[in-house]
C-alpha cells in the first residue's frame, strides 16, 4: 500500500504540469493577427478555442482562471463576457459530475492508494444526505479552522476559486468536482456563488477595459 501511496506524488505533479501545458497551448492557438482576409477563420478559431477552454477548465488541475485572463489579454475586452460564461459553465459541469460520481467509487480509489482513514470517512458518508455529511465532516475535522470553514462553506468556496495558484489544490475544476462530491452544496446556492466568484475580473474588463497585468 505504501508503494501505491508514493505513486500519488508523480501523479499529482503530472496533473499540474499537464494542466499548465494545456493552458499554454490554448493561449498560443489564439495569438494570431486579425486581418480582413482571415477574419472568418479567426472567428471560428476563437469559438473552437473557447469551447476547448470551457471543457479544459472543468478538468482538475487545469489553471482555468489563468487561461481566461490570458485569453482576455490576447483578444481584448470583447472576449470577457464569453470567458466569464465559459468559466461558469465549466465549474457547473465539474460540480454536476461530482454530484453523480458514487462515493463508493471514491472510497475504492482511496483504498487502492492505501489511504485508509480517508476511505473510512468516505464510506461513512455514502448513506448520508447533505446535512448529515456536513455534520459528519464538521465532527471529524480538526477543531480550530475546518469547522468554521465548513460553516461558511459558500464563502470558503468563493475564496478558494479566487486564490492565486489554486491549481496546486486542484484548480477551479478540481474544487468544483470536490464540492459536488461532498454533497454539502445545494445546486442553486453553488451556482450563485460561482456566478459571483468568477465575475470580478471579467466585469472589470468589460466595464472599464482595464486589463490586469497589462498596465
Amino acid at each position: 500500500m505504501r508503494r501505491r501511496a508514493i505513486l500519488l506524488v508523480p501523479l499529482y505533479v503530472g496533473l499540474i504540469v499537464g494542466g499548465w501545458l494545456v493552458g499554454d497551448g490554448l493561449v498560443g492557438v489564439v495569438e494570431v493577427d486579425v486581418r480582413p482576409s482571415n477574419e472568418a477563420r479567426v472567428h471560428a478559431m476563437i469559438m473552437t478555442t473557447t469551447a476547448v477552454y470551457m471543457l479544459a477548465s472543468a478538468v482538475p488541475f487545469v489553471p482555468g482562471a489563468e487561461i481566461g485572463l490570458a485569453l482576455m489579454l490576447t483578444l481584448g475586452p470583447p472576449i470577457a463576457l464569453l470567458v466569464y460564461l465559459s468559466m461558469v459553465v465549466a465549474l457547473t459541469t465539474a460540480y454536476l459530475v461530482g454530484r453523480f460520481v458514487p462515493l463508493a467509487f471514491i472510497a475504492a480509489v482511496f483504498a487502492f492508494f492505501g489511504l485508509e482513514r480517508a476511505r473510512r470517512l468516505v464510506a461513512e458518508m455514502v448513506p448520508l444526505d447533505g446535512e448529515a455529511r456536513l455534520a459528519l465532516l464538521t465532527e471529524r475535522a480538526p477543531p480550530r479552522f475546518i469547522p468554521l470553514l465548513l460553516g461558511h462553506r459558500y464563502v470558503t468556496l468563493a475564496v478558494l476559486l479566487n486564490v492565486p495558484g489554486n491549481t496546486l489544490i486542484g484548480g477551479g475544476g478540481g474544487i468544483a468536482l470536490v464540492a459536488g462530491m461532498s454533497g454539502v452544496y445545494s445546486f442553486a446556492r453553488y451556482l450563485a456563488t460561482v456566478g459571483i466568484a468568477v465575475a470580478p475580473v471579467p466585469l472589470l474588463v468589460m466595464t472599464t477595459g482595464y486589463m490586469p497585468g497589462l498596465y
